[in-house]
Formats: structure tokens, sequence, C-alpha cells
């Protein structure tokens, strides 16, 4: 991470990101060769409280400009935001990822759009929540505690899909145990890193 002090502009491109996604944006900056970029990431726990966003990351560009960056990527989806998170980017002048989360950008936009309507019964996993799944899911929404919210919470889906971004064989095991303790049929589809990976790409491009 580079800091900067008084008004010196910095060449790298600050992106501010979802820490669900940090893995990824570190993989991918390593895939692409590239030094130009400076991650920095708001708490994955936000995606619990998706108000959060927008003010949160108002204030980490406003942070970001402070320290010289003068080239910012908002790394998220709208992810929940209903619009807000646009309003903020273009309240800066900045881009951000496209698509309405992360789920999307995984599988590819265009092809989540087209197929939009085979997913509304299905749960979604990442890397992120097979890693994190006891302490991103299961413990936030008390099912530790009240077990009987299960099916409360999933009754609705028919199936766990794993939207896999790398091919880790444990990874693979604990996205299943997680459709198993939810309930859920297990289905798997390796996605690597989708639009993500062209989006990060094509910014260095740009600026």
């Amino acid at each position: 991470m580079n800091s900067a002090t008084g008004n010196k502009k910095l060449e790298k491109t600050r992106i501010i990101a979802c820490g669900m996604i940090a893995r990824e944006v570190l993989a991918i900056n390593q895939q692409l060769g590239t030094d130009s970029y400076d991650l920095k990431c708001l708490p994955a726990g936000y995606h619990h409280f998706p108000v959060k966003i927008a003010p949160a990351m108002d204030k980490a560009i406003i942070q970001a400009r402070e320290e010289g960056y003068e080239n910012i990527i908002v790394g998220y989806a709208d992810c929940g935001t209903c619009g807000e998170l646009d309003k903020v980017c273009k309240k800066h002048g900045v881009e951000r990822i496209e698509g309405p989360h992360c789920f999307s950008f995984y599988l590819g936009n265009d092809e989540f759009l087209k197929r939009d309507g085979d997913f509304i019964t299905t749960f979604f996993i990442t890397d992120f929540l097979a890693r994190h799944f006891e302490n991103f899911l299961v413990k936030p929404l008390g099912l530790d505690r009240r077990p009987e919210l299960r099916d409360i919470y999933f009754g609705n889906y028919t199936h766990a899909l794993y939207l896999a971004q790398s091919d880790d064989k444990e990874l693979d095991m604990k996205a299943q145990d997680a459709a198993k303790y939810l309930g859920l049929e297990y289905k798997r589809m390796f996605t690597g890193f989708g639009d993500l990976e062209k989006t990060l790409a094509q910014f260095p491009q740009k600026i």
C-alpha cells in the first residue's frame, strides 16, 4: 500500500473494493503483471447492511483524493445499494464494476442477464463465501443459535450454485458442505474472475 504526503499526485490507481473480492483483485493484478493498483477494502460485512456501502465509499474516495490519487476505481457492483453507489460514483467522477452484484460479474453480466430467470431460486456461493461460510453467513444470521431459522431464510431456494473463481478441491468440499447445511441441492460452475478481470484489465488503458 502507498501513502502520499502533501498534494503529490500518485500515478497508481486506487481500487476501493469490497473485502469479499480482495483476494481476487490481488490475483488479477498479479496475473496482469502490473503493479499499477493500490488496493483498499471496505469491510465485507457491509453486504449485510448495504445502506452503509455508499456513505463509506464517499468517505474513502475523499480520503484517496487527499492522499494524492487521481485515478480511482470502485470495486463494487451495485450490491444492494439501490443506485446510491452510482450517485457517489457520479459525484466524484469515478467508475465502478458493472453489474448488480458480484455473482453477476463473476458469471458475466451479459450471461447473467440472459439467464436471470433461471436463478430465481438459486443461492450463490463464491470462493469467499465457501471460505468464510460460518463466520460470514451462519453466525451473522444466528443459525448457530437458532437452527430453525434456516428454513425461514432459505426455504424458497431449491439449490446452491457454487460460482468457482478457482479450481480448489478444498473449497469445492466447503461449498458442498455449505449447500448441505442449508438443505439445498449442490451445483458447481467454474467462472474464474469473469467480468472482474476484463474490467481491471481495461482500466489501465484509461488512465
